[in-house]
């Protein structure tokens, strides 16, 4: 387990100088490199056989790395696809969630506390979005489920934490779309990002423990 983490952790910190350096392909390989890393976790403590929640984690995960891949790209139509790759990921994490029997009264206060942090997002976006906008509440919502879910399985803070900050993450992504782009945001972006993947990858291996 621990090489891919480290290989995660190196793909990371060369994107993050890629990022500083302004330097487009070694920003791409090293976050294409982190992203496979994440995936080699998943393989290497056998997700995708972990029942009943490890083949939708695992196609959680294939899709969030395509939609790393998509992000590379500045086209807003790529990046409306890479949209759609991550808000398919988190509706797959959410049935992952869903299936390990979630407690209700946990994911309805997780629920109240991201529709407030959706409701502060739509107004803080505001019309910056354009005809994104519709989009960006559809992955509002999406998010918000699945880290409701993830806040009500019981026993599994990781999976919490590791939701909570995937959702942080995708805050600086939209503030580097939608707001500044600057390089602030992905130097921090990227890390909450890269350790909410191993952070699920992690909990929801364990998940099957007895």
């Amino acid at each position: 387990m621990t090489p891919w983490i480290l290989a995660c952790a190196a793909g990371l910190a060369l994107s993050l100088v890629g990022e500083v350096r302004g330097h487009r392909p070694v920003r791409a390989v090293g976050k294409l490199a982190a992203s496979g890393a994440f995936l080699g976790l998943a393989w290497n403590v056998g997700l995708a056989e972990v029942a009943p929640h490890g083949p939708w984690m695992v196609g959680g995960l294939l899709l969030s790395a395509l939609g790393d891949a998509l992000l590379l790209a500045d086209d807003k139509r790529v990046f409306l696809a890479g949209l759609v790759a991550f808000l398919l990921a988190h509706v797959a994490y959410a049935v992952a969630y869903a299936l390990l029997g979630p407690a209700l009264p946990w994911v309805a206060a997780g629920a109240v506390g991201m529709l407030a942090l959706g409701v502060g997002v739509d107004r803080w976006l505001g019309t910056a979005a354009g005809r994104l906008r519709p989009a960006v509440l559809a992955y509002t919502v999406a998010i918000g489920v699945m880290v409701s879910l993830a806040a009500g399985v019981p026993g599994r803070p990781l999976l919490t934490l590791g939701a909570v900050l995937f959702a942080i993450s995708d805050l600086f992504v939209a503030r580097q779309r939608f707001v500044a782009a600057e390089v602030r945001n992905r130097l921090v972006g990227l890390p909450l990002y890269y350790l909410a993947q191993i952070l699920l990858v992690v909990a929801a291996a364990e998940a099957a423990t007895p």
